[in-house]
């Protein structure tokens, strides 16, 4: 199946009004045909996505980087699903590594936010790694097949899915996985997905890879087999590196 390749970015706790003049870059860039056909999304702090969804064209998708399990409540600080799509986003990253790490979120939790997402009309990017203590032990593929379990929800299908895997020890580090332990790893969690849901959800389904992606190395990332795209971290901040990957992308 031909699944449209996606290069999202990732923010993180970066970014001030200032930064909203690197989203004017993408947008005239996607506005003189440079995206092609790949599927773009930025994900801004949760204080600039209104902003983002009025500089970017509608074919850049806008995302929330986390998003509370319920649709509202006495929940201080936190963001429902509903309140991201109600200005203007279409994704939502669930359980990142950071978020795991940082919030102690299990695979319980990020199926809950996941099931949000879809309650919301929002597509979750769902995301597992392995740390490096794990990938050290040989315990990667084990690990992985446990998260994708445990994230995922009887309803997933390609239509209202993304999955992204982002090897722990890789993500802001500068360190990249091989593209044979990409391939090794993509191929392993496409099986999954087969295996659970059958082979036309899975033929369907997005897997993108993310942990220090780059200019100089997403070419090679890209083209590697049941590799749909990328989750880009510090990278997507500059215009000009995100649409390098993109380019980059482009010539796979």
């Amino acid at each position: 199946m031909d699944r449209r390749m996606l290069i999202a970015g990732n923010w993180k706790m970066n970014g001030s009004r200032a930064a909203l003049d690197e989203l004017r870059a993408v947008a005239a860039a996607v506005e003189a045909g440079e995206a092609g056909d790949l599927e773009l999304l930025l994900c801004p702090p949760a204080t600039l996505l209104s902003a983002a969804r009025e500089i970017l064209p509608a074919s850049v998708g806008v995302g929330g980087q986390d998003c509370h399990a319920n649709e509202k409540g006495a929940h201080t600080g936190d963001v429902a699903a509903e309140m991201l799509a109600d200005v203007g986003a279409t994704y939502v990253i669930a359980g990142h590594s950071e978020r795991r790490a940082d919030h102690r979120e299990s695979d319980e939790e990020v199926r809950a936010k996941a099931d949000a997402a879809r309650r919301a009309g929002l597509v979750p990017v769902i995301c597992i790694g392995e740390t490096k203590a794990q990938r050290d032990e040989g315990s990667t593929l084990a690990v992985l097949g446990e998260q994708l379990t445990g994230s995922l929800s009887d309803d997933a299908d390609a239509t209202n899915t993304v999955i992204a895997y982002e090897p722990v020890w890789a993500i802001g580090t500068g360190d990249t996985a091989t593209p044979e332990d990409v391939a090794e790893v993509h191929a392993f969690l496409r099986k999954q997905v087969e295996l659970r849901f059958g082979s036309r959800i899975a033929d369907g389904m997005r897997i993108l890879y993310g942990g220090s992606v780059k200019p100089s190395n997403a070419a090679e990332l890209m083209g590697v087999a049941d590799v749909d795209g990328a989750l880009v971290g510090g990278a997507s901040l500059k215009a000009a590196d995100f649409l390098a990957i993109c380019k980059a992308a482009r010539g796979v």
